[in-house]
């Protein structure tokens, strides 16, 4: 079972209290009183529809943003939460809609241009160059906190069209910005292991392992790289691992299938 945040149940008090709150009054809200308080029910369905979201509880969080929609047609983050959704569910066309209805509504959001990116790059590959503008629209924006993830999704959208010097040269950017970012450290690793460097990326792998938490990524990088190099134990212990502690990631669907490369 996953753990419930401390922050799932505040959203959840809240709800309740503006749903109190919404109960009839004497004094007859203003424009402005209206919109602030509409503002602030879609943003906390959102929130809400967020955290059911990476519980892996798509439904409740569609109805979470249906809720949201309901306060606020127009509110951008719902559109963006439910393109992520959608593409959870792989509901591509869906999703590739949400998220263009959100940039349109906030064109300069950089949480969505990463993550309307992210979509381009896994979903469709033919847009690659497309994606990676996106992420460069985000990583750009001096208000946005977290750069270095951006630079990581564009590098690893150039390792899926073997361009390695620009992914190199992102997955750096984004360690210039997090110095032990992992998704980053894992992409350098990754350049090496398709660069035929296999026990330089065996060493550095083994290294990260050490003190950084395993995530899918890094074990099914182990396992291709323990295939490639023929140590079979190696192989079927990080397999083990990677079945046991992420049974529902796409790489363990790959293991599953017999999808290495």
């Amino acid at each position: 079972m996953k753990k419930v945040t401390a922050g799932f149940f505040y959203v959840l008090l809240i709800i309740w209290v503006v749903g109190c709150a919404q109960q009839p009054v004497e004094k007859e809200l203003t424009k402005e009183q209206e919109r602030k308080r509409a503002l602030r029910s879609a943003k906390l369905h959102t929130e809400l529809a967020a955290e059911y979201y990476h519980r892996g509880q798509y439904k409740v969080a569609i109805e979470e943003v249906e809720e949201a929609f309901k306060s606020d047609v127009n509110y951008a983050p719902a559109h963006n939460m439910y393109g992520l959704i959608n593409m959870s569910l792989h509901e591509d066309m869906k999703a590739r809609k949400n998220f263009e209805r959100a940039l349109k509504i906030s064109p300069n959001d950089p949480e969505i241009h990463n993550n309307y990116g992210w979509f381009l790059c896994q979903r469709m590959p033919e847009q690659i160059a497309q994606a990676i503008e996106h992420f460069m629209v985000a990583s750009n924006d001096p208000l946005y906190q977290t750069p270095e993830i951006s630079y990581t999704n564009a590098g690893i959208c150039e390792l899926k069209r073997n361009n390695y010097p620009a992914a190199r040269n992102f997955f750096e950017k984004a360690l210039s910005i997090s110095a032990a970012y992992p998704p980053a450290l894992v992409g350098l690793i990754e350049i090496d292991y398709e660069s035929g460097k296999l026990r330089e990326a065996k060493s550095k792998l083994s290294h990260y392992m050490q003190y950084s938490t395993q995530t899918p990524e890094s074990l099914w990088l182990a396992i291709r790289i323990e295939r490639k190099i023929g140590d079979r134990y190696a192989e079927e212990s990080y397999a083990y691992q990677l079945m046991k502690r992420f049974p529902n990631s796409r790489e363990a669907s790959a293991l599953r299938e017999g999808r290495y490369e």
